[in-house]
């Protein structure tokens, strides 16, 4: 579910420049990345002497017989062999990224250029890679995988009944909007078969968005997308045999539609591939073991919650693919909170679990694995919940290190090379923020100086936190900017924000901490106080029972605890508690919503920006996930919903939603609008058509977005002190 705002965007453009290239791309002795522009090709940048120490493709070659430019390249692999490369071009968004366009093989030797699939329609091709040996490519295409001989350039089909309903090779809207899957298949290491997913979507049905501008008539746009109680894709996996051109079905137990299968890979000698099932409710995890050749298979790990069970993606920055092999394939590692944080352990091929990381303290996620000096980087933060850190522990398990010198504080980014030896090095603070330095590791020693930074205007207040403890005797992290020139014996309106759900902190310690890019202007300058508060059920790094306590609760406990979290702040005598807003985007669009509809005697303005007012009418994977079955307690769906509470809206509000979003159905407003006009409550209500969750499309329409949140924010919830 995309709760993030787009604030976060920003942060991620400013730490990784090098934004040309879709993923950053370390060359293959670790010490360098590659750059593309369009006038010097695809370029070697030497991290640690900061400078362009070769052009390793000019951008000459890169002009396709006939053309005049030369290929705008997003990523490239290189062959086993060195010898060719696979350049990604002209890219298409799919649901969230540019993940099909069309793929060009570039020989080394004679300098050619050969578009790949030709015959098949143009930008296309998705996930192609080469086979091991480097003779041949496999790819996507409509929903069929091919594989293309690089000596005679002709393509076979490797499954033929792809349709938009029979999806081989990728995934469905769902799959890869909640876990985070794309690719959807995996040569084996010997480059004899290819392992891929097969989704049968055929019983989802499609939500229809309805587009109005664009042509004299209006047309639908289909999204297949399986809502909350409905069954999602029938999910299985194949093994194609590239000699004999057969593909046997993996034989998993469990109906293929009441279970997922969000991870797969090969193992290491391709006699089997290793994948991991989760049950419809994802609190039942196993970790399964196929046989290449016959498909049958045997479970070799299970585990048990009681609430849910997170996969790899939620430690590995969003992507789950790849297996975290060590002891030359006959181990891996493994993340699980059973034991009260989230803790790395090592399975064997037979089942034998070992805890590696006895600290009491979470992982926040894995950075590398250097198998070579037996190391695991990993970030956390086991004292402050806002900050994050780099830790390395040894392979063999035992205490964690702290590689990130004592001197920062905040939350630092590494971007580790592959030999283990440095990174690129990022920190953020309230105070300041820097990015492209580059250091040794484990020392830490500074390579190269930041080369990009930026401090804190010292005239503009900055953020500072806090914590508070509410009734319930819960203590929640909270952040304040206060208003520049603050006198603490004057009244201030104050203003917060809220997300509340499972899928990101508001909490932290970074540069925009306590900025609103929504506002117009400078809220500080303008005279308010802007809060955020952490409620229980959030990502923070906090153990266990801190994220897992809003398991069928969202839209309940995570409520109370933002509303009971705002009467400490009220305690402080600059408050202003007639003068009270709260806003958010998303799940913070819902929350907003619940909280004027559950507290009204809090909030007086509240902005509702994509929400989600009936938990009912978002996707299953991620509801369910956290809510359990409706078919077994459609009651806490309903209690959690902002749909339930819109009646008892007494203040300001202004709802926000286009008409194009794909993830949060801009059904949730109407049906809300439903609500509001039945009880006669007055709103207010802007309609983006087209926009997507991210409202961000067309000209102007960031402008206007901003201007109107200022506007309604000053309008009704007043700036400045009394």
């Amino acid at each position: 579910m995309i709760k993030v705002p787009l604030l976060t965007l920003i942060i991620y453009l400013f730490i990784f420049p090098f934004s040309t290239i879709a993923q950053l791309q370390w060359t293959e002795d670790g010490n360098g990345i590659y750059q593309f522009s369009e006038n010097n090709g695809i370029q070697v940048y030497d991290v640690r002497s900061n400078t362009i120490t070769d052009t390793f493709l000019p951008a000459a070659l890169l002009i396709p017989q006939g053309a005049t430019k030369p290929l705008a390249v997003q990523s490239f692999q290189i062959s086993s062999n060195g010898k060719k490369l696979l350049l990604f071009t002209n890219t298409q968004r799919v649901w969230r990224e540019n993940t099909r366009g069309d793929y060009w093989v570039f020989d080394r030797d004679d300098n050619k250029l050969t578009q790949l699939g030709k015959g098949l329609p143009r930008a296309s091709l998705m996930f192609a890679k080469f086979s091991p040996d480097g003779t041949k490519v496999a790819y996507v295409s409509k929903n069929n995988i091919y594989i293309e001989d690089m000596f005679s350039w002709q393509y076979e089909q490797v499954t033929d009944d792809g349709t938009d309903r029979l999806i081989n090779g990728t995934f469905d809207w769902a799959y890869e909007e909640e876990f985070g899957t794309k690719d959807g298949f995996r040569w084996s290491p010997d480059g004899h078969k290819i392992a891929y997913w097969k989704q049968d979507a055929r019983n989802t049905r499609n939500f229809l968005m309805i587009n109005n501008t664009d042509s004299l008539y209006s047309y639908t746009i289909p999204v297949e997308y399986p809502k909350v109680g409905l069954d999602p894709s029938g999910t299985t996996i194949w093994l194609y045999d590239i000699k004999q051109k057969h593909a046997v079905k993996a034989q998993v137990n469990g109906d293929e539609v009441q279970h997922y299968i969000p991870r797969m890979e090969w193992v290491l000698d391709s006699e089997s591939i290793i994948l991991q099932q989760l049950n419809r409710k994802q609190n039942s995890s196993k970790i399964i073991l196929a046989d290449a050749r016959t498909g049958k298979s045997r479970t070799i790990h299970t585990e048990e919650d009681s609430t849910w069970i997170d996969i790899k993606a939620r430690w590995n920055n969003g992507d789950p693919s790849g297996w975290d092999w060590i002891d030359d394939g006959k181990a891996f590692i493994w993340v699980s909170e059973k034991g009260g944080y989230r803790q790395l352990y090592k399975i064997n091929l037979q089942g034998k679990e070992t805890l590696l990381s006895k600290d009491a303290f979470d992982i926040i996620q894995i950075d590398l694995l250097d198998l070579k000096n037996r190391t695991i980087y990993f970030s956390a933060s086991p004292n402050q919940a806002t900050q994050k850190y780099l830790y390395r522990m040894d392979l063999n398990g035992g205490k964690a290190i702290r590689i990130t010198p004592t001197s920062f504080t905040g939350t630092t980014s590494y971007e580790i090379s592959p030999n283990g030896k440095i990174a690129q090095f990022q920190i953020s603070g309230t105070a300041y923020m820097a990015s492209g330095a580059v250091v040794s590791l484990p020392e830490h020693n500074e390579i190269v100086p930041s080369q990009r930074s930026f401090s804190a205007d010292s005239s503009v207040p900055k953020a500072e936190f806090f914590s508070v403890t509410t009734c319930d005797g819960i203590e929640l992290d909270g952040w304040v900017m206060k208003p520049k020139n603050f006198d603490p014996t004057k009244k201030y309106p104050i203003v917060f924000f809220v997300y509340g759900e499972p899928a990101m902190q508001t909490v932290t310690d970074n540069f925009y901490t306590g900025k609103n890019r929504l506002y117009n202007g400078s809220m500080a300058d303008d005279g308010y106080l802007y809060v955020s508060l952490e409620n229980r059920g959030t990502p923070a790094p906090k153990g266990r029972e801190w994220r897992k306590s809003i398991y069928r609760k969202v839209g309940i406990i995570n409520i109370r605890d933002q509303a009971m979290g705002a009467k400490e702040v009220f305690k402080w005598d600059y408050v202003d508690t007639t003068r009270v807003a709260v806003w958010g985007w998303s799940g913070g669009g819902a929350s907003t919503l619940n909280l004027l509809g559950q507290y009204p005697e809090i909030y007086q303005t509240g902005i509702s920006i994509a929400p989600v007012t009936n938990q009912l009418l978002y996707d299953n994977i991620y509801q369910e996930r956290y809510m359990g079955l409706p078919q077994e307690n459609k009651a806490d769906f309903i209690n959690g919903s902002a749909l339930t509470y819109a009646k008892n809206i007494q203040g300001n509000l202004l709802l926000i939603h286009g008409t194009g979003d794909d993830n949060v159905h801009y059904q949730n407003a109407e049906v809300y609008i439903n609500e509001l006009i039945k009880y006669n409550i007055p709103f207010q209500m802007m309609a983006y058509p087209n926009r997507s969750h991210s409202i961000s499309e067309g000209e102007g329409t960031s402008a206007h977005l901003s201007n109107l949140f200022t506007t309604f924010l000053k309008q009704h919830c007043p700036p400045g002190a009394r």
